[in-house]
């Protein structure tokens, strides 16, 4: 089972701003936007994105790495025999994939996903 990273992405308070950010000074081209909910840049092999909080919602820190796999079901029992546990951060984004939230052992953020079609 080879994984490579597929996006990584960040909390935002303010996705307007943030996309402001990243398009007009870091440089990134656009590739999606959902209101202010998820927004998705070109970063050469990885994609960056920015993931709304939400009013109301504290912002947490930091951001999580994403791992394209092709059987998240399989990918996830190969993990958790490993010692692997995976927290409530456990869906489907409609129609298009669904994920599984971990951490590494310094609780760092990790998702596996699997698209649905093509992505």
């Amino acid at each position: 089972m080879s994984w490579a990273i597929d996006h990584v992405w960040f909390w935002t308070r303010d996705m307007e701003r943030a996309v402001i950010f990243y398009r007009d000074v870091v440089g990134l081209s656009p590739r999606s936007r959902y209101g202010d909910e998820w927004a998705e840049f070109e970063a050469g092999t990885v994609r960056l994105a920015l993931h709304g909080a939400g009013e109301g919602r504290d912002l947490p820190h930091g951001g999580t790495a994403v791992f394209r796999v092709d059987d998240l079901d399989e990918a996830r029992f190969a993990l958790e025999l490993k010692g692997v546990t995976f927290d409530v951060h456990v869906g489907e984004v409609e129609g298009r994939a669904r994920f599984a939230s971990f951490e590494d052992p310094d609780g760092n953020s990790l998702q596996i996903i699997e698209y649905f079609e093509e992505h």
